[in-house]
């Protein structure tokens, strides 16, 4: 069965780091560029990370540059997210696609639609 399994998150204090996964079954994940999306209550869903099927060209948005790093296991079949230097912003739902159309990252990769697959998604919630 084809699906994307995220696991990771969890509850964690300010200034804290987890590592989110993501898993792919029934396709080979280095065949699309996959992004990290998150939603936060209230808020709409918003492009995190995003990296090509070699692992060459990786992308982030301006509020967690710095702090979060993107990363491909292929032997897996698995991409991740590490997080670190986390702030109560950082609290939402985190969910892995991949791009049906492309093999690297354009200039929409933030954008959620033109996605095949979409996990369930992994809850972060980050508070004192």
């Amino acid at each position: 069965q084809v699906q994307l399994v995220e696991s990771g998150g969890g509850l964690v204090q300010p200034g804290g780091s987890l590592r989110l996964s993501c898993v792919a079954s029934g396709f080979s994940m280095d065949d699309y560029a996959t992004v990290w999306f998150r939603q936060a209550p209230g808020k709409e869903r918003e492009g995190v990370s995003c990296i090509s099927t070699s692992g060459r060209r990786t992308y982030y948005s301006d509020s967690v540059r710095g702090r979060f790093t993107i990363s491909r296991d292929n032997a897996k079949n698995t991409v991740h997210l590490q997080m670190t230097s986390l702030q109560p912003e950082d609290t939402a739902v985190y969910y892995c696609a991949t791009d049906r159309m492309s093999s690297s990252c354009g200039s929409s990769w933030y954008e959620p639609g033109g996605r095949n697959y979409w996990g369930k998604g992994t809850l972060v919630t980050v508070s004192s």
